[in-house]
């Protein structure tokens, strides 16, 4: 059955600024643990949709107690794939990402939707969604608990890497990027 997470953050910065920070959140010092990112490949659609796929390679380290349970060859870095569509006429950034590696232990599929808000210009609203699953027989319950808050402590490094990007953002500032200080409203 899996661990579901679900979160909206409202974020006082209008959708292309966010945009922007979002190609440029690494490094950052919020997520040391992201090694590279690749792109795979990029395109543009006939009805002019941005599709990007990425490869991201990043350190997981097992807890204690699966440190006894699995060899100790298991590798520590795990293989993301990020799919990503950016759509200009609707002003929204919609994301999926899940692990290459490791899934028989645990997989990780996370879905976000970065959109902005044709009432408030100047907010952006992340919905961020992720589903944990384990396919090891016995040990799936602590495995997909030890997931989930291990997802929900990276997702607020995450946040502030986006805010690190966004500030990064206004010391380059050009003449159709301004930033506004980042304000974030989370919504459970």
């Amino acid at each position: 059955m899996g661990k579901h997470f679900f979160s909206e953050t409202d974020i006082k910065s209008a959708w292309g600024q966010v945009l922007a920070a979002f190609w440029q959140r690494y490094p950052n010092p919020y997520s040391t643990h992201v090694l590279t990112e690749d792109v795979v490949f990029r395109e543009v659609t006939p009805d002019n949709l941005l599709l990007c796929r990425r490869l991201l390679t990043k350190t997981s380290r097992l807890p204690r107690w699966a440190e006894r349970v699995f060899p100790g060859n298991l590798s520590h870095s795990v293989y993301i794939i990020e799919d990503s569509v950016v759509d200009l006429g609707n002003r929204s950034l919609t994301t999926l990402t899940w692990n290459v590696n490791h899934a028989k232990l645990m997989r990780v599929v996370e879905r976000c939707v970065f959109a902005g808000d044709q009432d408030r210009p100047v907010w952006t609203r992340i919905t961020r969604e992720a589903w944990i699953s384990s396919g090891v027989f016995g040990l799936s319950r602590p495995i997909q608990e030890f997931g989930l808050a291990r997802f929900r402590s990276n997702q607020v490094k995450a946040m502030k890497g986006l805010e690190h990007a966004l500030s990064n953002l206004q010391s380059k500032s050009s003449g159709y990027i301004h930033y506004r200080p980042v304000h974030i409203e989370n919504k459970h």
